[in-house]
């Protein structure tokens, strides 16, 4: 049985440590947007998950308040699932082929 070098280890960790603040800086630096409504609500997202704008069309205020709450909870929604796409993808291509990001494994 081969014998483990910690000290190669603890390297290797910390450079997926170092490489994944690396992702993370670079996820807020990008932006998606997700709508609800055709359009009448927009909002944008860092990749990081944060949101930094919410666009609401003055034809959106001639529905009810319900609706416009409802309008704006399908963005946000839609542009979080747009930004944890990106990180995903962006993970995913930092990986060594084969190996799946957290999250991902089958049947779990």
């Amino acid at each position: 049985m081969p014998e483990i070098d910690l000290a190669e280890l603890m390297r290797q960790a910390q450079q997926m440590q170092e490489t994944m603040a690396m992702l993370q800086r670079a996820l807020e630096q990008v932006t998606v947007e997700g709508t609800s409504g055709a359009g009448m609500v927009k909002v944008k997202a860092t990749g990081g998950q944060r949101i930094v704008s919410i666009e609401i069309d003055p034809t959106a205020m001639q529905e009810t308040r319900d609706m416009v709450q409802d309008l704006i909870v399908a963005a946000v929604n839609n542009a979080l699932d747009r930004a944890r796409a990106v990180a995903q993808e962006r993970m995913t291509s930092m990986l060594p082929p084969g190996m799946l990001p957290p999250g991902m494994i089958p049947g779990l």
